[in-house]
């Protein structure tokens, strides 16, 4: 599971940088720690041995987000991990804050980091979860996506981070399927695990 972002810390706290914030609530769940491996040129945690999560493998590219497939791609093939197991992470513009959307392939729509990865797996065969940010209402989007969460939006953007940390460990699982079925939907009238009828 890779969760793109910008590394260094005026990038903290950002739009862009919802994946990294995705992977350090999940890392929190579960009681591991990102390091970081600069061989990889990643923050790396890996789940814990004898558990559900033993399999998963947790990582933000300390490269910039349009050279995130450089780093993802290489840790990938290093392991063997095959791109439609490799599920990543990203914010996106078109989404209203908090909005989920998982898909098992295709292109990049504009996300530079979801297309550096595209390009290095040189496949669209990744699936992804795009966690809404809401689109600018004025000025170049650049600007939009590196600003912080206005103080009115700060609730609805930890919800989202939340709710994508969720969505990640549901597709590891119960697979991507159940966990689109699950998450594809406003966050207001979105289901949880914790209260919807288990399924067969």
């Amino acid at each position: 599971m890779a969760g793109l972002g910008n590394p260094g810390s005026e990038y903290v706290g950002t739009r862009h940088n919802i994946g990294f914030a995705v992977i350090d609530r999940i890392a929190s769940l579960l009681q591991v720690e990102c390091v970081k491996e600069p061989k990889w040129r990643a923050f790396i945690a890996k789940g814990v041995p004898g558990t559900e999560d033993a399999s998963l493998t947790l990582i933000k590219p300390t490269t910039f987000m349009n050279l995130s497939g450089e780093a993802v791609v290489e840790y990938a093939r290093f392991f063997r991990i095959p791109s439609h197991s490799t599920l990543v992470i990203i914010d996106d513009i078109a989404l209203p804050l908090g909005a989920l959307r998982l898909r098992i392939e295709g292109g990049s729509g504009g996300q530079k980091g979801l297309e550096s990865v595209l390009m290095h797996f040189a496949t669209e065969q990744v699936p992804r979860l795009r966690v809404g940010i809401g689109g600018a209402t004025a000025g170049d989007l650049s600007s939009h996506v590196l600003s912080r969460f206005l103080p009115e939006e700060q609730s609805a953007a930890s919800e989202a981070v939340n709710r994508a940390a969720e969505a990640t460990l549901c597709v590891l699982r119960k697979g991507l399927p159940y966990a689109m079925n699950l998450y594809n939907a406003a966050p207001s009238s979105a289901k949880t695990e914790d209260n919807t009828e288990k399924q067969p």
